[in-house]
């Protein structure tokens, strides 16, 4: 059954990238002059934009696996946070590729400029430099390599990533900032979620203390 889950939900995850290549492509997929026409006056930087709200959907998704879980109850859920990081990669990857080879053309120049100079293109970077070592090691044997904790302390990587995410879009927009406010609302809350459990004794903390309190009371 997991299995078959697997499949629906990578199927699922290629959606939006179908439905980028449709509006790319059009009804007229012969006809290079009708490409890009759906996506508006300039469908390069539209095709940046939407692999960029995907690579930070797909990354508070991954984020949300867990609390997800230990709320709704449903433990198998974490058998699909890999695959919801990987595809953080994957469109993280096209919109990388998007700026660097459509809109920059791959000259290395005015790319190590923009890194430098503009403070959303860094951040933005910063963010996608993050994801690299943990779809590198998403795999089984790199838990082994590694060793749980330090695997997972790897991992917390993901957070500061998302966090960038968030700040480069924020600093991208220049008008209408709902939407990037709107993912670091929810950022926001997942990370408060995480802080709240790193702090709350753990069960054989608190029965340690009761135990405790209980001797104490006993004694007295």
């Amino acid at each position: 059954m997991i299995r078959v889950l697997k499949i629906v939900v990578f199927l699922v995850c290629l959606v939006p990238l179908g439905l980028l290549a449709w509006r790319f492509f059009g009804v007229h997929p012969t006809d290079m002059s009708t490409w890009g026409a759906a996506l508006g006056a300039n469908p390069v930087e539209a095709l940046e934009h939407k692999t960029g709200d995907w690579t930070l959907r797909f990354l508070l998704i991954t984020l949300a696996i867990t609390p997800l879980r230990k709320l709704l109850h449903v433990p198998a859920l974490i058998k699909f946070r890999r695959m919801f990081g990987l595809f953080a990669f994957f469109y993280g990857c096209l919109h990388f590729t998007m700026y660097l080879g459509v809109d920059k053309f791959f000259n290395a120049h005015e790319i190590f400029a923009d890194i430098f100079k503009r403070k959303y293109i860094t951040v933005g970077f910063l963010a996608f430099v993050l994801l690299i070592p943990l779809a590198v090691t998403s795999t089984t044997g790199w838990i082994r390599r590694l060793g749980g904790k330090r695997w997972q302390a790897l991992h917390r990587l993901i957070y500061f990533s998302a966090i960038a995410g968030v700040i480069h879009y924020l600093w991208l927009v220049k008008a209408d900032i709902r939407e990037p406010l709107e993912y670091g609302a929810i950022l926001a809350v997942l990370l408060a979620y995480r802080a709240v459990v790193w702090l709350r004794p753990s069960p054989a903390m608190r029965s340690g203390a009761i135990t405790r309190v209980r001797e104490k009371v006993a004694v007295e």
